[in-house]
């Protein structure tokens, strides 16, 4: 199993190529043979998800209903930009130029790790999502360990 934590600021080339952080990469699980899914996150990012991380996901959506309208719509809107890559010999991976459009990627990236996926953001939209909270981290984490522990 892949996972993933820290957060990182890169730039992007020319080609729109990222490096993965040397220590996410040592957080690559060997079955995902140093290749990724990248596809439209929910907030204005771009999801990177390693092969063996990407195949749950997949598996979770073939669950899905799809004589149901609102699974159908997920499911177009998570694959329609899904794109298979691969770690090049400098251990970086080449963002759609579509994806980074979405994003509102243009030079500079925060990377997180997200625990089974890779974020990739610009800076600024990061802020704007951060600043955007109606809740402070103290009382989310309250909450959502709660819930973890059936309370």
């Amino acid at each position: 199993m892949s996972s993933f934590k820290g957060s990182y600021h890169y730039t992007v080339d020319s080609k729109g190529r990222i490096n993965v952080p040397a220590k996410m990469r040592k957080n690559l699980s060997p079955e995902a043979n140093s290749g990724f899914v990248i596809t439209r996150g929910f907030e204005p990012c771009i999801f990177v998800y390693p092969n063996d991380e990407w195949a749950k996901r997949e598996t979770e959506i073939g669950k899905l209903q799809q004589t149901k309208p609102e699974d159908r719509f997920f499911t177009r809107m998570l694959l329609q930009y899904a794109t298979d890559a691969e770690l090049d010999g400098q251990y970086r991976i080449a963002l759609p130029k579509e994806l980074m459009q979405y994003a509102n990627i243009k030079g500079e990236v925060f990377i997180l790790g997200a625990y089974d996926r890779i974020e990739v953001w610009a800076p600024e939209e990061f802020q704007k999502y951060l600043d955007a909270q109606q809740k402070d981290y103290l009382t989310v984490a309250s909450t959502v360990f709660d819930a973890a522990n059936g309370e």
